[in-house]
């Protein structure tokens, strides 16, 4: 099973009351939230693509942490994962490390990368039912201000119509760009499928809320 999350944060303790607002007691207490709900969730033989900024901290307590947590685990570089650089940090604990990647998860095709990418790979690209088959998955906006702007962006495409070449009729535009912030799943990974099934429910409570 392949599963995805971004923006864990790991020894970021100014996140419990500034800007996400996780509200726990200290640092020590988001660690271990955030490993009970990963290995609850992800076993020995399964994977987890980390969208990155996975942790704040130092080489070594990161690897600390990384050695916690079950699964195999792939990166996609963010903008705070600094212990990348930090000799004492061994960059094999991940199956690789990328800044951008495209991969396919049951005959769909997801492009990855921690800052979300508006005009990504195949964003019209739909199969014979009307079904998009490319799904962007990104992270670091977390729930910010410029989440509702991307929340914009998505809700204006999708009420876009775009014409079909040699067949004179018109589609909506797909536009699945999925944040995978890790507090829209209570900091589990999730699978592709699952992660399609929480934007699908935060879309219809935003409807809800205009």
């Amino acid at each position: 099973m392949r599963y995805y999350i971004a923006d864990l944060h790991f020894f970021h303790s100014n996140l419990n009351d500034r800007m996400d607002c996780r509200g726990f007691a200290d640092e020590e207490a988001m660690h271990e939230y955030m490993i009970e709900k990963w290995n609850a969730k992800v076993r020995t033989n399964d994977e987890v693509v980390i969208l990155g900024d996975f942790s704040m901290g130092r080489g070594k307590p990161t690897m600390d942490i990384i050695k916690r947590l079950n699964g195999s685990k792939y990166l996609i570089r963010g903008n705070h994962d600094h212990y990348l650089k930090d000799r004492r940090f061994d960059e094999n604990v991940f199956k690789w490390v990328a800044d951008y990647k495209e991969m396919h998860d049951n005959r769909r095709k997801v492009i990855l990368c921690h800052y979300p990418v508006f005009c990504y790979n195949g964003q019209y690209r739909m199969d014979g039912s009307g079904a998009a088959t490319n799904y962007m998955l990104y992270g670091h906006v977390h729930n910010t201000y410029d989440e509702q702007l991307i929340n914009r962006f998505i809700q204006e495409m999708r009420a876009e119509k775009r014409m079909i070449h040699g067949q004179g009729g018109s589609v909506s535009i797909p536009c699945q760009m999925i944040n995978c912030f890790c507090m829209f799943s209570d900091y589990t990974p999730l699978t592709l499928d699952e992660w399609i099934e929480v934007d699908k429910k935060r879309r219809e409570q935003m409807t809800v809320q205009i």
